[in-house]
């Protein structure tokens, strides 16, 4: 690429870390917000009874292959992949010519066997569903997904990699536009069945928004410099892929449990996981916004300047996602009643869900935990099975839990096993990166958690309290729990340390040059935020290939999206 078509890249890049999640929290925010009122509608048309969790067993196969296809996995091979692609100056075409129509034919084939084989994927998933009949025909409907979503999350991570992040962070927002429609006009006559038409239909809709950009994008792009590789081999894939489908199992060991138990018991576990994931959406937002650069640090071998991004982005989620967790477990019944508790979702529906967010928001800080860390694993060129490996640990403890407890103690069980298992691949994998990834501090880590833990308690408890106290109509009390949550959290926690509440974020990307003890990518050099002095060889390094503000390097950085809620 020259070095004028390199200058106009970057001057289309966006300045900062602050407005790419800014652009990118209001579209996640409009899907997140349509895909609310997708599971209100659902709730009001269909409560939680046997046909809902029919429709659920077929909802497992988006719920795998959005993480797999679009979230995850393609966003930790692709994005990686296309920045090093645009370091060298060679463009997007062979990528796209070789990899994409392999990938469609290849999941087409999947969507097929899916298809011919719906009765078995039912059995094999929820054995003994009461409504087998209807679930069959949702799968075959949603099976589609795992071609236009592989089609979709291409895009996005190309589009994101060259700086473009509207239409990949608009997908949900198209898809729950879809599935909205289409429940809207179908319900009446066909049921359930309109849900898994919609799932279709809005999948469809994913891949449209983006089109336009990426055909932009192809368009634009230079032509290759020389002979260009761009396979992607299995060595590279297989580590992430069983990342991507061992993570995504929990839900399945939920679903194949919860199948045993009373009618309604899946579709009360997927209310409070749709509640309890948007916190975990709002957290790791920043942290996926800050992926490339911690991409970009990690091939320069910058090990330094990766360990103080993984430490700030923890921060920073940490906090976050623990303020929810304390908002969440105070007002879990308030939040239930108020969302859900209309048409056909009755009180005892609320009193129950409500009881398994409050188990299953203990999890969350391990569910953000993991996927930051999961992201510093796979930003370098080396594949790894650390990940995986933790994940599967932690999937058996999961499975253990449910399986010993489920029949006794039902869904609250299968919900406790969630969170523990979680947990526990969280911490594992965080202390595995001292020796896989880069030398983080884990003891300040772990000190930094444990006080926005308490400061979390704190906050749950003056919740519970100012809740209670109330004698008033449930959105008063609701939002008094809310008020004295974010009070008592924010005070608890700037007594814990100043740094836990506002960590600095880059602002610029990465591969500036050094001036004034500050990094020209806006991360800071000061002292507290340094590692000690036997892992600056790696930072040096890196300062060394990137120092003289090489136009290539400097245009890695690359700003993707986060995880929505689906």
């Amino acid at each position: 690429m020259t070095e004028r078509g390199e200058r106009l890249r970057k001057e289309r890049a966006p300045s900062s870390v602050g407005r790419a999640a800014m652009v990118s929290g209001v579209l996640i925010a409009a899907g997140t917000g349509l895909g609310f009122l997708r599971d209100l509608v659902m709730a009001d048309l269909f409560g939680a009874s046997g046909s809902t969790d029919a429709f659920l067993v077929a909802w497992t196969i988006p719920e795998t292959v959005s993480p797999l296809l679009i979230e995850d996995a393609m966003a930790l091979l692709m994005v990686p992949v296309v920045t090093r692609l645009l370091a060298r100056g060679d463009g997007l075409r062979p990528l796209v010519g070789t990899a994409l129509p392999r990938m469609v034919l290849g999941l087409s084939v999947i969507t097929g066997a899916l298809a011919f084989a719906a009765p078995a994927v039912v059995d094999a998933l929820a054995p003994g569903l009461a409504e087998q009949g209807p679930a069959v025909q949702c799968v075959r409907l949603t099976a589609v997904t795992v071609v236009t979503f592989g089609v979709a999350g291409f895009m996005s991570a190309t589009l994101r990699a060259h700086h473009r992040f509207g239409p990949p962070a608009a997908i949900y927002l198209a898809y729950n536009v879809g599935i909205l429609a289409l429940i809207a006009g179908l319900s009446g006559v066909v049921g359930i069945t309109s849900a898994a038409i919609g799932v279709a239909a809005g999948s469809f809709l994913m891949v449209a928004v983006q089109l336009p950009a990426f055909v932009r994008c192809l368009r634009d792009a230079p032509a290759p410099s020389g002979s260009v590789d761009v396979r992607l081999g299995l060595a590279a894939i297989a580590p992430i892929v069983v990342y991507t489908v061992t993570r995504q199992a929990q839900v399945f060991v939920e679903r194949f449990l919860g199948a045993g138990l009373a009618a309604g018991s899946i579709s009360h576990l997927n209310y409070a996981q749709k509640v309890a994931q948007v916190p975990m959406v709002l957290s790791l937002l920043i942290v996926t916004v800050t992926f490339p650069r911690l991409a970009r640090a990690s091939a320069d071998g910058d090990t330094a300047q990766v360990a103080r991004r993984i430490r700030q982005d923890l921060a920073v989620a940490s906090a976050m996602v623990l303020a929810a967790t304390a908002f969440l477990v105070a007002c879990a019944p308030a939040v239930i009643g108020v969302l859900f508790e209309h048409g056909e979702f009755t009180s005892a529906d609320t009193a129950s869900t409500a009881a398994i967010l409050r188990v299953y928001a203990l999890g969350l800080w391990g569910q953000t935990a993991v996927g930051l860390a999961a992201r510093a694993f796979f930003a370098g060129r080396k594949p790894t099975w650390r990940p995986a490996a933790v994940l599967a640990a932690g999937l058996a403890v999961t499975a253990a839990i449910g399986g010993a407890f489920a029949a006794s103690a039902g869904t609250l069980a299968l919900a406790a096993a969630n969170a523990a298992g979680i947990t526990l691949a969280a911490v594992l994998m965080l202390a595995g990166l001292r020796r896989g990834v880069a030398p983080v501090p884990l003891r300040r880590i772990a000190a930094d958690v444990s006080r926005l833990v308490v400061a979390a308690a704190g906050a749950c408890a003056a919740g519970m309290i100012a809740a209670g106290a109330l004698d008033a109509p449930v959105l008063l009390q609701l939002a008094a729990g809310g008020l004295a949550v974010a009070a008592v959290f924010a005070v608890l926690a700037v007594l814990a340390g100043p740094d836990l509440v506002a960590p600095r974020i880059a602002s610029r990307p990465l591969g500036g040059r050094h001036r004034r003890g500050r990094i020209e990518s806006g991360d800071s050099s000061e002292q507290a935020d340094r590692t000690d002095s036997s892992d600056r060889t790696g930072a040096a390094a890196g300062a060394g290939a990137d120092g003289g503000g090489h136009p290539a390097r400097a245009a890695g950085a690359d700003v993707p999206l986060g995880r929505p809620l689906r």
